[in-house]
């Protein structure tokens, strides 16, 4: 019993690690029209058009943002960061609610655009 119960730990805390931590990319930059996405030695463009849903988690430990793809990209179709920490844990992420106004405005600006192939 009491080599089984610390390796039971140890996988049911790897589980919990590989969900929650180990998906998250290393750097998410804003560059205007797009997000600049780091993880290792890679780094991907991501327009914000290409974000069809924002989910953000501020009561997990780091918070979670996570964003879901059109076209998935060299990490997937989701890509996961932690969001800056803020002083006060019960409000949102102002960064967070930033950048959902302004893919929700992308892609807004891409639907009022209408087909060359339109008369």
């Amino acid at each position: 019993m009491a080599f089984i119960t610390p390796a039971v730990l140890a996988v049911f805390g790897y589980v919990i690690m590989r969900k929650f931590v180990f998906d998250l990319v290393d750097e998410v930059w804003d560059a205007g029209d797009e997000l600049v996405v780091r993880n290792r030695n890679q780094e991907e463009r991501i327009p914000l058009s290409d974000v069809i849903n924002v989910s953000y988690a501020p009561f997990q430990n780091p918070p979670r943002v996570t964003l879901t793809l059109r076209r998935p990209c060299r990490f997937g179709k989701e890509v996961a960061f932690s969001a800056p920490i803020s002083l006060n844990p019960f409000s949102r992420s102002p960064i967070v609610d930033e950048l959902i106004e302004r893919i929700d405005a992308e892609r807004r600006g891409k639907e009022d655009v209408p087909d060359s192939g339109e008369q």
